[in-house]
């Protein structure tokens, strides 16, 4: 069991017809409450009913309220999700809300010091204050992983560069990888080279890929570790990559083989892909069936 804290926005999902709470952390956080590790989350929401609905479900899933602050001027964060035919998501994030506001507090910094892992976006860095409190916290943060969302207009080469520098462990999904790779320039072909390209630009050894239906890739101290992915069908893929990070976060902390972790984390993803919503419910005999098929 590990202690971990998740940073950066907690929001909800607008489908066209119906809402779920969300946000990439929270989903990732939520996940590794599920694998029985000590979760917190540092974000901030509005004194609003969308408010108290996600710290009503926060509380309910068993993680740590405390690093959960309350904004009396912004709303909680909403975003407008479209699936197209193939249950792909595009995403209408609402700008400015509660979580761009999110404040350096003791709180924050305790809960940071007592953890094993850190794990932060770069969406959260699209307003100075929730960038420079998450720049803080960086500092004192010990096993710090970066989760890259590419929510365009907000990211900015320096901040990403920075974000990345930082972390001990970074996960991109591939049209990511490739595309920052291309503004530091790489003329590399190919996502080895690629992944061994960023490796070397931000002195990370530790870097994941996400290929969709393709699986995943994993390199970790020069080595390489593939898995080609399950069959499913897509319902949507709201949150799969979030509950991909949840399980190899989960399986690395505890020290298993990397092979094993990849696989266990693209079979999380796959069965999330195949259900509706960010945070389906999975139990254990759905995950060993989809890793033996």
């Amino acid at each position: 069991m590990s202690d971990i804290t998740c940073f950066g926005e907690v929001l909800w999902d607008e489908f066209p017809e119906h809402k779920k709470i969300g946000g990439a952390p929270l989903n990732v956080g939520i996940r590794l409450n599920y694998f029985e590790n000590n979760v917190s989350v540092i974000s901030r929401i509005g004194a609003d009913e969308d408010g108290r609905g996600i710290y009503e479900y926060i509380k309910q899933n068993g993680i740590n309220t405390d690093g959960l602050q309350v904004d009396d001027k912004l709303k909680t964060g909403t975003v407008k999700v479209v699936l197209d035919s193939k249950g792909s998501a595009s995403y209408d994030i609402m700008y400015p809300r509660a979580w761009d506001h999110i404040e350096l507090s003791s709180t924050a910094v305790k809960t940071v010091k007592a953890s094993d892992a850190f794990i932060y976006g770069s969406l959260i860095a699209r307003t100075e204050m929730s960038k420079e409190t998450l720049y803080e916290l960086l500092k004192i943060a010990s096993y710090k992983i970066f989760d890259v969302n590419l929510r365009a207009p907000y990211y900015a080469k320096d901040v990403l560069l920075y974000l990345m520098n930082q972390a001990d462990f970074i996960k991109f999904n591939d049209d990511e990888i490739y595309e920052i790779s291309k503004m530091f320039g790489s003329k590399t072909i190919g996502l080895e080279h690629t992944i061994q390209f960023m490796a070397k630009k931000t002195g990370t050894n530790a870097i994941c890929v996400t290929k969709g239906k393709h699986g995943a890739v994993l390199y970790i101290d020069g080595v390489f570790y593939h898995n080609c992915g399950y069959h499913i069908d897509v319902v949507d893929t709201v949150g799969a990559g979030d509950s991909f990070l949840a399980g190899l976060t989960n399986m690395l902390l505890k020290r298993a083989q990397p092979q094993d972790a990849i696989d266990f984390a693209c079979a999380i993803g796959a069965l999330v892909a195949s259900k509706a919503g960010a945070n389906p419910e999975i139990n254990q005999k759905e995950i060993e069936l989809m890793m033996t098929s």
